[in-house]
């Protein structure tokens, strides 16, 4: 894992060098990332499949090629199967409109579950609102875990769909949605996966898996900003009508009607963020030189690591008064801890701790993380999140723990 490769992690902040510990909102980009998208604008940029200029040519290759990186990487049967979006919120409300007008039905069910990040509830409730549907979620037993007998007694002959979170954005732990693909099928319950914070972070086979969807975001996997994917199985894409009209999706417009373009581009309506997908194609290249594995491998040491050097610094603070309280800590994870402090039994609030470790340099997310729902569960207005990439080291770890030790001695 060469940190050279990433610019920013030479910076300092507030004359500290930069620890950087929030990928699970967004990592940082390898130079190989942002060399693509320089060479797209200076040496082939023009509109996508719509020229028979040269560089119109070129670019619709780049952008073909990336499409096929994509399907392979996850282990699509088809590039026709992967539709490029702006990122897995898009992606999410993409499915949910067009799954909604091709199949929900006034008293249809869609099943999400407790640990969903607000890209997997709110496009569900507005189609639930449209349609006059309900959406119900699986709970969770107290170590936080999906309850599963429960999710089977949800399940009826209304129920339409099924999405849930590989991995959960604040507890990082790893939901069983092998089983939940699998509990579905044998129902005919289609199944949507939120793949944001594992795809990349383990390797990822949707034939393996049999999901029916799959949502994930360019830019949490070393990738630009604005471009993400939508998987859909070959059979379901060709069932949903499209959620936006315009150029590319169609196939003829006249004023009696339009028809409509093949997969995958019935879905790509308007210019395509090609220059989003070649840098895509160029950190996907990124990830495999190393290795999924040996990604998966090493940051789950970090997170091993990261939660024993907690667990110490809890029990050297437990005498004052302190406790540094990891939620799920029980529960193997994928790059993800979070955590409160608490004195005498007080919230420390999370907003307060973040703010003294970014001046010592280290860069965490406190807050809700876009899923309220689930915070609420937990009891706190928040917490504070540490996330790891293929980058970090125990360095950065050692140095984020004496940092909170610091700061829990200031507020404390």
């Amino acid at each position: 894992m060469n940190r050279a490769d990433f610019p920013i992690l030479k910076e300092t902040v507030h004359g500290r060098p930069l620890v950087y510990l929030d990928n699970a909102a967004t990592s940082q980009k390898p130079q190989v990332v942002m060399d693509a998208i320089t060479e797209a604008y200076t040496h082939w940029n023009s509109n996508i499949h719509r020229g028979v200029h040269h560089l119109s040519q070129v670019a619709t290759m780049k952008h073909e090629e990336a499409r096929q990186a994509v399907a392979d990487f996850i282990g699509a049967k088809s590039s026709d199967e992967i539709v490029f979006t702006k990122g897995t919120t898009d992606s999410l409300n993409a499915l949910a409109f067009s799954f909604g007008e091709a199949f929900i039905r006034e008293g249809d069910e869609i099943i999400v579950s407790a640990v969903e990040h607000h890209s997997n509830i709110v496009p569900w409730q507005m189609l639930c609102e449209r349609k006059k549907a309900v959406l119900r979620h699986i709970p969770l037993h107290e170590d936080l875990t999906l309850d599963i007998e429960a999710f089977k007694g949800l399940l009826s002959e209304k129920t339409k769909l099924i999405s849930v979170a590989h991995v959960s954005n604040v507890l990082g732990t790893i939901n069983p949605v092998e089983e939940i693909i699998r509990i579905a099928h044998e129902r005919n319950i289609p199944v949507c996966i939120d793949g944001a914070q594992s795809v990349p972070h383990r390797a990822i086979d949707v034939q393996a898996l049999d999901c029916d969807f799959l949502a994930f975001s360019g830019h949490k996997m070393y990738g630009p900003t604005g471009i993400g994917v939508l998987y859909g199985k070959r059979e379901w894409l060709e069932l949903l009508p499209p959620h936006e009209g315009g150029g590319e999706m169609i196939n003829h417009v006249r004023w009696s009607g339009t028809t409509y373009n093949e997969l995958p581009y019935k879905f790509e309506a308007g210019t395509p963020n090609f220059v989003g997908s070649y840098a895509l194609h160029q950190a996907i290249n990124y990830m495999q030189s190393i290795g999924m594995d040996a990604i998966e491998a090493h940051e789950r040491d970090l997170t091993e690591y990261c939660e024993e050097r907690m667990k110490e610094e809890n029990e050297r603070m437990k005498e004052e008064g302190v406790q540094v309280h990891v939620y799920a800590a029980s529960q193997p994870k994928a790059g993800v801890i979070s955590f409160n402090v608490f004195s005498r039994q007080d919230l420390i609030h999370p907003f307060d701790i973040g703010t003294l470790l970014d001046q010592q340099g280290i860069a965490v997310r406190t807050g809700h993380h876009c899923a309220e729902p689930l915070i609420d569960e937990l009891g706190v207005p928040g917490t504070v999140r540490v996330s790891f990439g293929l980058y970090n080291d125990r360095a950065d770890i050692d140095a984020f723990i004496a940092a909170l030790e610091k700061t829990i001695r200031i507020l404390c």
